[in-house]
């Protein structure tokens, strides 16, 4: 340093060290959307499905796939509207998908989807009125004189203790997706060793098509 320069009007920085940045706090999650498709159990749906979603930059966050158990034929382009008659078991399944991206393409998203072979419907619930549910697993490594907090959280979001060892519990929990983060969230400082997470359900309310 000259005599000129005041101390600290020059620095280096020490290369060993990392920079040290502020945390940003105002970080806009993407919201998530729900929609449900009826779709034939054919080869190769699930991976065009899929990469509809990828090629317009949204995530599938889960996807729950079931048998359809009953599905007008009028709904398949088998029979006019009136008619009852289900498909044959088997033949059809519902997918219930939850994802995240830019509310902008998801119009455009759906509208592809329904174009694919063999979606019979594709349908945004996201803002509708609808019954919702998931279903958690929770393995924590507890011993057995420390239990007592844990199973007064399971009673209070009326969860079941599905296995109860020497060493650990399994909890299991049902309900909306907020609900099982709150459950989950109560239980890590018990120390949480594995844990499952089944995807959205849903089904419309009244007499509204899921």
């Amino acid at each position: 340093m000259s005599p000129t320069e005041s101390r600290g009007a020059t620095f280096e920085l020490d290369p060993g060290k990392p920079l040290r940045r502020a945390p940003v706090l105002d970080v806009a999650n993407a919201p998530f959307h729900t929609i449900s498709l009826l779709v034939r159990n054919k080869p190769g749906v699930l991976v065009r499905i899929a990469l509809t979603f990828s090629r317009r930059g949204y995530n599938i966050e889960s996807l729950v796939v079931s048998p359809a158990i009953s599905v007008p034929k009028w709904e398949t382009g088998g029979a006019t509207p009136g008619n009852d008659s289900d498909a044959q078991p088997g033949e059809f399944s519902r997918m219930t998908i939850t994802c995240s991206g830019d509310p902008d393409n998801l119009e455009q998203i759906v509208k592809q989807l329904e174009k694919l072979i063999d979606v019979v419907h594709a349908i945004d619930h996201t803002g509708q009125a609808v019954i919702e549910s998931e279903l958690v697993l929770v393995k924590i490594k507890v011993a057995l004189k420390e239990r007592t907090e844990i199973l007064q959280v399971a009673e209070n979001y009326k969860a079941k203790v599905v296995d109860y060892g020497p060493d650990s519990l399994i909890a299991r929990c049902a309900g909306e997706s907020d609900k099982l983060d709150a459950f989950i969230g109560l239980l890590k400082p018990y120390g949480i060793i594995e844990l499952v997470r089944s995807g959205k359900i849903l089904m419309a309310r009244g007499l509204e098509t899921t």
